[in-house]
């Protein structure tokens, strides 16, 4: 049976005070201005473990979105100029509701990463100047799938989630865990002229595959042994996934590839540990830029390559440090002029790029209404091949990879052999969970 998703009511949630005394716009920083212009996803399924009726959950959860805009008042706003800016309108947050028909249990016994945008207000690239979409989805069985899309232009993922974090902890009645926001991002790196910078470079519909792939914690023990020399520098899990699952793409992908293309490996780098004196974590929005580590060679079997590898990620993960963060702030010019080179050599197919995003050790299972965390926590499929996002699994201890791909390569790549040897045969989600 086919899903079918079937909207049933759209509203624009306000926030609750009508006397908020905050400034007319927010002005988006450089590390902003740097920030694709996609949504990012984050998709919670909850079980209904209480006798409140779908109704009764709908209004708790705009209620709650409603007061605790008064804080995060931005994303009730609208982002103009270009995406410089943030009118600071209360104009309200678009909250869809909608009913499935079917049962959770049925999408998360047979979780189809390609289907579950359904469950999410908006197409991922499709942004315009709304910061923040809610989507309420109601199955069958009394189950509940929250789709939350934050604009990556206003925040990364953990202003994100410091958001959502602050959000189900008013919506408990937690309200010493509610973490007030600065928007002062700006004052510490300065917007400037983007220069024609296109940053949606890279972004496509066509062809793209998602599938996620379930690492268990023997599996992810194994790796890390495998990539380890020693265990004073041994490998951590998102070290370990990122070379192996690297590696068998280009094992299977690019085996006779004689063409000189370059081929990079991305790792976001948060900033606030970075900076010197750090950057407190209330401070809201994209304080992080991407190493970019290119292989000293086309990887081998020899695990001995593959733990050099993890050394050249952390050597180029080293360098964004404190001196890093100051050049940025203090020569915003001289990197735009290192991204356009990057964009131009990525357009004209000189260069490869596979890029990694984690989730990892974030509490994003910690997103409590009052009926009990998420059963699951799910991304979706994104608008850029050779893109992995890691989640961790509910028990914490294994890790999913989201992986998105080219239609071909992925093909080839979810049929390599060695890389089924680590992942898991059974990847439905615990339903018997608590």
């Amino acid at each position: 049976m086919e899903l079918e998703i079937t909207v049933t009511s759209q509203e624009l949630v306000k926030p609750s005070s009508l006397n908020l005394n905050h400034p007319p716009c927010h002005k988006l920083s450089f590390l902003d201005q740097l920030a694709p212009p996609i949504f990012m996803p984050f998709l919670f399924f909850y079980q209904n473990k209480t006798n409140l009726s779908n109704r009764e959950r709908s209004d708790h959860i705009k209620s709650s979105l409603s007061e605790i805009l008064n804080l995060f008042y931005p994303l009730a706003g609208r982002i103009k100029n270009s995406g410089d800016v943030v009118i600071c309108n209360d104009v309200g947050v678009p909250v869809i509701e909608a009913k499935a028909n079917c049962n959770m249990t049925q999408i998360l016994e047979n979780s189809n990463p390609n289907e579950l945008n359904k469950f999410l207000p908006f197409e991922l690239d499709e942004v315009s100047d709304v910061p923040l979409k809610i989507h309420l989805t109601f199955f069958e069985c009394g189950g509940l799938a929250l789709g939350v899309g934050l604009c990556h232009k206003l925040c990364d993922a953990l202003s994100g989630l410091i958001f959502i974090r602050s959000w189900t902890a008013f919506a408990r009645g937690d309200t010493h865990e509610i973490i007030t926001p600065s928007f002062d991002l700006a004052k510490m790196f300065p917007p400037c002229d983007m220069d024609g910078l296109n940053m949606a470079t890279g972004i496509t519909k066509e062809n793209i595959v998602t599938k996620r792939f379930v690492f268990l914690k023997s599996s992810v023990e194994s790796l890390r042994e495998r990539f380890s020399r020693n265990k004073e520098t041994r490998t951590t899990r998102v070290e370990a996934l990122s070379v192996f699952i690297w590696s068998r793409f280009m094992a299977s992908t690019n085996q006779d590839d004689k063409t000189g293309r370059i081929y990079t490996l991305i790792h976001p780098v948060n900033l606030r540990r970075q900076a010197d004196p750090f950057i407190p974590d209330n401070i809201f929005g994209n304080i992080m830029r991407f190493s970019v580590t290119v292989p000293n060679m086309i990887i081998s079997e020899d695990d001995e390559d593959k733990h050099s590898l993890v050394e050249q990620i952390r050597e180029e993960i080293r360098k964004i440090d404190a001196v890093y963060v100051k050049k940025l702030q203090e020569d915003s010019r001289g990197h735009l002029e290192f991204l356009n080179k990057q964009a131009s050599g990525f357009v004209k197919g000189e260069i490869v790029s596979f890029s990694f995003t984690s989730l990892c050790k974030f509490p994003v299972y910690e997103a409590d209404f009052r009926w009990g965390k998420p059963l699951w926590v799910a991304s979706a499929r994104m608008s850029y091949k050779n893109l992995v996002a890691f989640i961790d699994t509910k028990e914490g201890d294994g890790i999913e990879a989201w992986i998105n791909l080219d239609q071909n390569d992925m093909s080839r790549f979810e049929n390599d052999e060695e890389l089924l040897r680590y992942v898991s045969s059974s990847p439905s989600v615990n339903v018997s969970a608590s």
